[in-house]
């Protein structure tokens, strides 16, 4: 589930409905409405220009498609051809609105941009505040024993944007290279890591098999410095974990999990294949029913059953997860580094050729999976899925 982003058809839609030169799409201009939800609904027309960031590209699409009910009524067009993505996409989000009045498309629209604007509102008053990293959505926190390493999007449940991809392989150089033994994985908010941003779908040009080359290269490198980090690598979910922040874990050395995290791997919903060495790490760990249960059926399971499975050490109550994980990594001052380091060579190092082939085997493997029809008609049906939520 690494870089959806490369099926050039998706690339194509989002952009697309968002054109116009203003921040926001010309389909969400004030318009002249003749009703009585007409105030509430130029309100939010007005209102949804105000919004500092671009909501994500579900939202989008239903917001298109509200309007669309809200100003034309029920959709009439004909159904666009299987190869127009963009109109296609469009087309069966305003459709699935069916025969709903016009003045529930106002209200449900106005109720929509309502709450990303109130939501929006919260986190400007809530978010962390923290000093500017040279690392983008990452908070990296040297220290003598310890590097911390925290997914910092709270208010995008930390998803991974492109460059933090390579940032990431930029601060774990960095860590490897710091006299501390030890480096802590995390995140700041409600979120572990939500996978992907949606960002990650645009902006595509070019050869769409050349885009998928790069994007695969570029996952490949990132997951070998996992597989090659020399120091002692912690995983602290402190929420849910969605895709490759999920999938990397098989690669971590210890797994601390908060009792809210869950953890989810839908790669057979996306038309996509296993990353993250967990075509190799999870039926080691779990065995190959479950992990199997998991990998093929995108089976969501919680912490409680992650450590029944072996993938998690410990499970720790939300509230104190971070004061836990402390404890338990209080021995770090009175630890040899060198010992812990050299534990991790002897047990790693024989499985570390293997690891490097089924990153590539599945790295290959995605690189089709991107290019493919099936993996661009199942991102549509989950798009088409998630907007209807």
């Amino acid at each position: 589930m690494f870089i959806c982003k490369y099926i050039v058809a998706v690339s194509k839609i989002y952009p697309r409905l968002f054109a116009s030169s203003n921040k926001f799409p010309l389909f969400l201009a004030p318009t002249r409405i003749m009703s009585s939800q007409a105030t509430n609904f130029e309100d939010a027309c007005k209102k949804v220009k105000l919004l500092k960031q671009e909501p994500g590209n579900d939202v989008k699409l239903s917001l298109y498609a509200l309007f669309k009910q809200a100003t034309e009524g029920t959709c009439k067009q004909s159904k666009p051809s299987l190869f127009d993505m963009v109109g296609k996409a469009k087309w069966e989000a305003w459709n699935t609105l069916g025969t709903m009045s016009q003045d529930d498309a106002r209200k449900q629209y106005a109720s929509l941009v309502d709450k990303l604007y109130n939501a929006e509102q919260s986190q400007d008053m809530n978010e962390l505040s923290t000093a500017p990293s040279k690392y983008e959505g990452l908070l990296y926190t040297p220290g003598k024993d310890m590097i911390k390493i925290a997914f910092n999007r709270p208010n995008k449940k930390n998803a991974i944007t492109t460059q933090m991809y390579k940032d990431i392989v930029a601060a774990l150089k960095e860590a490897s290279n710091s006299e501390a033994a030890v480096t802590l994985l995390t995140g700041i908010g409600d979120y572990y890591s939500s996978g992907n941003d949606l960002s990650n779908f645009m902006g595509i040009q070019g050869d769409i098999s050349v885009a998928a080359k790069n994007a695969g290269e570029l996952l490949r490198e990132f997951v070998a410095a996992f597989i090659d980090f020399p120091k002692i690598l912690v995983a602290a979910v402190n929420g849910p974990a969605v895709g490759i922040p999920a999938t990397l874990l098989g690669l971590c050395d210890v797994v601390y999990a908060s009792d809210k995290a869950t953890f989810i791997t839908p790669f057979s919903l996306l038309g996509q294949t296993p990353e993250g060495c967990s075509s190799y790490t999870f039926p080691k760990i779990m065995g190959y029913s479950k992990a199997n249960e998991i990998l093929l059926l995108s089976k969501k399971f919680t912490a409680t059953e992650a450590k029944e499975l072996g993938l998690v050490s410990e499970v720790f109550p939300y509230q104190t997860f971070e004061e836990d994980v402390q404890k338990k990594l209080a021995i770090l001052s009175e630890a040899s580094k060198n010992s812990m380091i050299y534990a991790k060579e002897l047990s790693r190092n024989m499985e570390r050729s293997i690891l490097h082939k089924v990153n590539e085997d599945e790295c290959n493997r995605l690189v089709e999976r991107w290019q493919s029809p099936d993996c661009m008609e199942a991102l549509m049906r989950f798009f088409q899925r998630k907007s209807k939520l």
